[in-house]
């Protein structure tokens, strides 16, 4: 059955135009890691970790999200990590079948790598629940800076909007793809050119690059270096999705749809909303700082 759904998957992927499987997959893939910025330097500047909202701050907050992208998606998930098929297929179970196999002989040893993969399904099946709720609330929520007093049907617009998409979501990853692929390439346009309006405004910001800035953020915030990487994690949020999702679209799809729309559009969206907060610190009052600059 399983080299039967891979050969089904394989097939698809021969007999589809590059350029629409690509279109699907930033539609399917990225859709959580795509709505990060709604919320990731809200949080981080203002959930209680004290970072000062200045250039040295800003700058090597940057730093740590611009190399996280960087070293856990572009280099972890793309060049090893998507390499770990099972027969085309992706995600930690088919990760702990090849853990498995090649730890045949060791009993003891693949009894410890079946319990290590139902840990990271557990894992990955919370990060599922909660992702959803975050982005879709993060979403509607940024509604309030165009609407006045729908703060109260925040909650309740969520709802709808999540189960019409599970709704959806039950007609297959295909239609998935059809229905959103096109929307989010959209979204990753409109974020990098929002991002690349900021950054007209302090071109400084792009010293954030350098990985010393990051350094010397943990440097002259030993404490608090470590607590706000719970914060900055949040701009991976969904990165899993990329090797869970291998098997509809295929490596080169996803890599390719990374490395040329979505992480320049992420890149580019994080340092404008920094750029923002270097010119105007009290850009961070609003909700959601990468709604402000539509300037709504």
């Amino acid at each position: 059955m399983g080299q039967a759904s891979s050969h089904a998957a394989g097939a698809g992927h021969s007999t589809a135009k590059p350029i629409g499987m690509l279109v699907a997959a930033v539609g399917v893939v990225y859709g959580d890691i795509g709505t990060s910025p709604l919320y990731t330097l809200k949080e981080v500047f203002s959930g209680g970790y004290g970072v000062p909202v200045n250039h040295d701050g800003v700058l090597g907050i940057l730093a740590l999200i611009f190399w996280s992208l960087i070293w856990v998606v572009s280099i972890k998930y793309m060049m090893f990590v998507l390499r770990a098929d099972n027969q085309g297929e992706g995600g930690i179970m088919a990760l702990t079948a090849l853990a498995r196999r090649a730890a045949a002989g060791h009993a003891r040893l693949r009894t410890f790598l079946v319990v290590c993969g139902l840990i990271g399904a557990a894992l990955f099946y919370g990060d599922s629940m909660i992702t959803p709720a975050i982005s879709v609330l993060s979403a509607i929520e940024g509604l309030g800076l165009a609407f006045d007093g729908i703060d109260h049907w925040v909650v309740p617009i969520s709802l709808v909007v999540l189960v019409a998409l599970f709704l959806i979501q039950s007609h297959g990853t295909a239609r998935i793809g059809i229905l959103f692929g096109p929307i989010m390439v959209t979204w990753f346009l409109v974020l990098g050119a929002l991002g690349v309006y900021g950054i007209m405004q302090h071109p400084e910001v792009l010293q954030a690059v350098n990985p010393v800035w990051g350094v010397r953020f943990f440097i002259v915030h030993p404490g608090m270096g470590v607590a706000i990487l719970g914060a900055v994690v949040l701009a991976l949020t969904g990165a899993e999705a990329l090797y869970a999702d291998m098997g509809h679209f295929g490596r080169k799809p996803i890599a390719r749809a990374w490395f040329i729309l979505v992480l320049p559009a992420l890149v580019l969206n994080y340092f404008g909303q920094g750029a923002l907060l270097l010119g105007d610190p009290r850009q961070l009052a609003t909700r959601f700082i990468c709604w402000r600059q539509t300037g709504l």
